[in-house]
Formats: structure tokens, C-alpha cells, sequence
């Protein structure tokens, strides 16, 4: 099967979440992650993986939205939401955004750093994000021991040799829709070792385009699979069966929590 490991469905309501969902199942993405960027969308975001078997949670705050400094009560509510529902597979999504009009670096680095510690301690694997940041969030990831839990680094738009530091890290390099209008991924994914990759969309809502069914959805992991199994020269079967054991291999534990919960969807079928 495939998994988007990276997604954002909160915004979306209750009802187009569930076409959504029926919609990635036909093309065979059986499992979706949708990330939390605030405490309200992580909150979101575990309430639609409770109502929904094929998807899943993560918690976290984005560099975009800090809007205030990190603090402990941040992190025992964060803690709290991720402990009290098995859905929450992974601390997300967090990071570094460099881009002009970011907030506060001092926060970001602050809040980026706590979410490790949070991910440390609910031994949870890590997604994250870096704009304009690469060099610092390696840094950050290494001083506070990401390694110990791993993780992904999302929606990957760099090149071979960043890719390597991110392997060199033990993080897997998540390939989405760029993969397809980007000659440099191309040649960098065609390089990457199959083993390390991992997919998704960052799927949310794109009312900016004119036409509803060009909006990015999970169903469209399918369509980066298939590109990237053309980039590598190897059948799509074998894209989806090595992601998926990429993937069990970043959930850990989480692995069998989405097995058991997608076993208990098919029963009911």
C-alpha cells in the first residue's frame, strides 16, 4: 500500500474529508498523516483521525505559526493530546522557516528545540520542516539528539548532497507533487538510494486554483511514485513496497498502530 506520510486535512470539513479519503483509496494510498501546525489543528487533527480508520496524527507547531514563545504549558498540552490518543504517530510538523517576515528566529529556535525534547519523550519520530534554514535545522537536529527517534525531513526540493546530510542524520527524504515540475529533485531523486525515500503530498485545501480537481490531495502520491519509479528504473510495485517499509521502519511502534487500525477497517468492510 501506499502512505501519505504528510498531509494537512484539518481545514477541510468533516464530509470532504471522508471523499477525500475514498479518493486515495482508489488510487491505493490506504494510510494518510495529516500534520498539526497549531495546538487547534493538532487538536483538529486527532478528532478526524478518531472518525476516520485510514487516517492518521500528528501534533506540532509550525515556524509559521509561533505567535508567542513555547512554553511548558505548550508543551504539556502538545504531550497530552499525543499521549491520550494512539492515532498521533508523530510530533508535526516543526521546524525552521527562514523566509523574510518568519517569526521571531529566537522562537523558532526555541519551540523547535522543545518539540524534539517532546518527540524524545513520547518517543515519537519527527517530521520536519527547514525553509531558507538547512545548515541551522542539522544543527538543532544533532545538538538535541533527533537521531534518537528519527524522522523525515518534509516536502524535499533540495539536492543530492543535502539529501545525504539528511540520510547522514537517519532521517528519510519525503518526495511530494515538486518532484514533478523540478529537473534538480529529479536528478537528485534519480541518486537517492530507493531505501531512504518516503512519500507524500502536503495536501490542504488550494482555493486559489480555478478548478477544484487540480488541488493536491493524497490520491496524487500515486502520480509521485510513479514518476519516481521512472527516475529509478524500477517497477511501481517496487516503489510501493519499499516506501511502505520505509515508512514501518519511521513509525516503529506507530507501525503497528496503523496496521491494527487498517485491519480493523478492512474487518468492517
Amino acid at each position: 500500500m501506499f502512505v501519505d506520510c504528510h498531509a494537512h486535512l484539518d481545514p477541510y470539513s468533516d464530509l470532504e474529508v471522508g471523499e477525500v479519503l475514498e479518493r486515495a483509496r482508489e488510487a491505493g494510498v490506504q494510510a494518510v498523516i495529516s500534520a498539526g501546525t497549531t495546538l487547534e489543528s493538532s487538536r483538529r487533527s486527532i478528532d478526524l483521525s478518531s472518525a476516520y480508520s485510514g487516517l492518521f496524527s500528528g501534533v506540532g507547531i509550525h515556524p509559521m505559526d509561533i505567535q508567542a514563545p513555547f512554553t511548558d504549558a505548550t508543551y504539556e498540552e502538545l504531550r497530552g493530546m499525543a499521549s491520550d490518543c494512539p492515532k498521533v504517530l508523530v510530533v508535526s510538523e516543526i521546524g525552521l522557516d527562514f523566509m523574510e517576515g518568519a517569526p521571531d528566529r529566537a522562537d523558532q529556535y526555541h519551540a523547535f528545540r522543545e518539540q524534539i525534547r517532546l518527540a524524545r519523550d513520547l518517543k515519537l519520530p519527527v517530521v520536519f520542516h527547514s525553509r531558507e534554514a538547512h545548515e541551522e535545522s542539522f544543527r538543532v537536529l544533532r545538538e538535541e539528539k533527533a537521531y534518537e527517534v528519527g524522522g523525515v525531513m518534509h516536502y524535499f526540493q533540495g539536492d543530492y548532497e543535502t539529501a545525504q546530510q539528511v540520510i547522514d542524520l537517519g532521517f528519510y527524504i519525503s518526495l511530494a507533487r515538486p518532484l514533478q515540475r523540478l529537473s534538480h529533485l529529479q536528478e537528485a531523486a534519480a541518486e537517492i538510494p530507493l531505501a531512504n525515500i518516503v512519500l507524500e503530498t502536503d495536501a490542504t485545501p488550494q482555493p486559489f486554483k480555478s478548478k477544484r480537481e487540480n488541488w493536491t490531495e493524497p490520491r496524487h502520491v500515486r502520480d509521485v511514485a510513479e514518476l519516481l519509479a521512472q527516475l529509478q528504473g524500477v517497477s511501481i510495485e517496487e516503489v510501493e513496497e519499499t516506501t511502505a517499509r520505509n515508512i514501518r521502519d519511521v513509525l516503529g511502534p506507530g507501525w503497528d498502530t496503523l496496521q491494527s487500525y487498517m485491519a480493523r477497517d478492512s474487518a468492517a468492510d
